[in-house]
């Protein structure tokens, strides 16, 4: 008796332990569903949040002049890369403390400039496919963009090497310096001036050669001729040139990466908004671009990321090293198609992972481009109309403020010390949808002024730009052979 009542003690048991192993099983596998599907409502609302929105410590907005120097780890560690540095910033070779930056609202009178800059030369690129006869409405000499830019790079020119700060320019097509002598005017630069006769690896260009022939395509105006050197001059849209002659020499730009008789411009006479940079390094789709230059080694292939704070570096890089594999790539828009410019195909915005209802035609249109040199994007009027009301409505718990200049969607954060604003992502042609990083959305002047950080343009039929506030700490990959541009987020690390 006894041991049948034992029996039946240890049978309970051992049933009591399956059920609750079955109970504990069931217990998992509904937990494993509900972090799989987000079945609790709390779970998606945050969820929710998380994806929708950023929310970014607004001392982020305001760095402080004297924070020390933050190097990007990909151009410390890739052999084809460069450090990109803010002009004015911390980690600029440039910068001096008796140079005064431009303020914010000269920056945006710059950068509106440059934008009627592009604008005019893209109307040119139209008007003489379409009706040649009305091209001399205008400006005889606008072959290029407007001269003032953001980020700089170091390279390495001449033999022995001089290294010197260029503004890098995926608007331009010529890399140009100054030279001395100055036979009229340069401007101010930081460091020394390249001398030629200090180079025993330069040597002008022939004015009967076929890269004096391609000057007219790459800058506008056709070389002439000096005791048989060919001559090139370069005007900008704010009325800023520079002059000399096309020569070859040799380019630096890392230990391992040395181009011999590489074409660039060595400018005597030189003006305008270059101040303290010795040149330009020009990154268009010419072939006398220096990617086009450089195709044998990189396949004109180059990729940076532009940092978000004047103390931080981002990169340049050249050649394929590095790409990320989440890199989604659009295919280059044939409107830019005998042009410096990479153009984009823009299908839609979404505010807040809420897609926009924008007509295709908007953006088909006018068409649009991608610019390292243009600080705020332009939208077409409609599409600025549409992400400004979204992001209004989305930001309603924030007291509205005058705007400034070209931004006209303007926030009082007095008081805050985060602030939590909408994702805004573009979607590109070929699938590629690009959320833009959180210091890509806001442009802050103070902390009762931050604003919106995008434009309407004035007309319907111009381009809207992708510009570089946007592209801040993505990683932007042009593929010119592969005729693509991508995108991937933490484009710096």
């Amino acid at each position: 008796m006894i041991l049948s009542d034992t029996s039946n003690i240890v049978r309970e048991k051992k049933r009591a332990k399956m059920s609750f192993n079955r109970n504990l099983l069931n217990i998992i596998i509904i937990l494993s569903v509900c972090l799989n599907w987000d079945c609790s409502e709390g779970a998606q609302e945050k969820q929710r949040r998380t994806t929708d929105s950023h929310t970014i410590q607004l001392s982020s907005l305001f760095p402080s002049p004297s924070s020390p120097c933050v190097l990007s780890t990909r151009a410390s560690n890739t052999k084809s890369s460069l450090h990109v540095t803010h002009r004015h910033g911390t980690c600029s070779r440039i910068t001096n403390a008796k140079t005064k930056s431009p303020d914010h609202v000269e920056i945006l009178r710059l950068d509106q400039a440059r934008v009627n800059s592009i604008h005019s030369k893209l109307s040119k690129k139209l008007t003489d496919r379409v009706r040649q006869s009305k091209s001399t409405d205008l400006p005889a000499k606008d072959g290029s963009t407007y001269g003032s830019g953001n980020y700089v790079v170091t390279v390495g020119i001449g033999t022995p090497k001089h290294d010197l700060s260029l503004i890098f320019d995926t608007g331009s097509d010529l890399t140009w310096i100054q030279c001395e002598p100055c036979v009229r005017t340069c401007y101010s630069q930081k460091e020394p001036i390249f001398n030629p006769s200090s180079s025993s690896s330069y040597h002008n260009v022939s004015c009967s050669s076929s890269e004096c022939s391609s000057l007219s395509s790459a800058t506008g105006n056709s070389g002439t001729c000096s005791a048989s050197n060919c001559v090139y001059g370069i005007q900008y849209g704010d009325q800023s040139f520079s002059v000399g002659f096309l020569a070859k020499e040799k380019f630096t730009l890392t230990a391992s990466n040395v181009f011999d008789g590489v074409n660039f411009g060595c400018g005597e006479n030189n003006q305008g908004l270059f101040t303290g940079v010795a040149g330009l390094l020009g990154l268009g789709r010419d072939k006398l671009s220096f990617p086009s230059q450089t195709a044998a080694s990189y396949n004109k292939i180059f990729s940076y990321c532009l940092p978000s704070s004047a103390s931080y570096t981002g990169h340049l890089t050249f050649g394929s090293a590095g790409i990320s594999r989440s890199v989604k790539f659009t295919p280059i828009s044939t409107i830019t198609d005998g042009t410096s410019f990479y153009g984009l195909d823009i299908v839609g915005i979404s505010v807040g992972g809420q897609k926009l209802e924008i007509p295709p035609t908007v953006f088909s249109t006018p068409g649009a481009l991608i610019d390292s040199g243009t600080v705020i994007s332009r939208l077409p009027p409609k599409a600025y109309a549409a992400l400004r009301s979204a992001f209004k409505a989305k930001m309603s718990q924030y007291r509205n403020t005058s705007g400034v200049s070209i931004l006209d969607t303007c926030f009082d954060l007095t008081g805050f010390k985060t602030v939590t604003i909408p994702t805004v992502s573009f979607y590109f042609s070929g699938g590629a949808v690009v959320e833009l990083g959180s210091k890509g959305i806001l442009y802050a002047f103070k902390m009762s002024q931050v604003c919106l950080a995008f434009a309407g343009n004035s007309d319907e039929n111009n381009a809207a730009i992708f510009g570089n506030v946007q592209q801040q700490t993505l990683e932007v990959v042009y593929d010119g052979a592969g005729g693509r541009v991508g995108f991937a987020p933490n484009g710096c690390k």
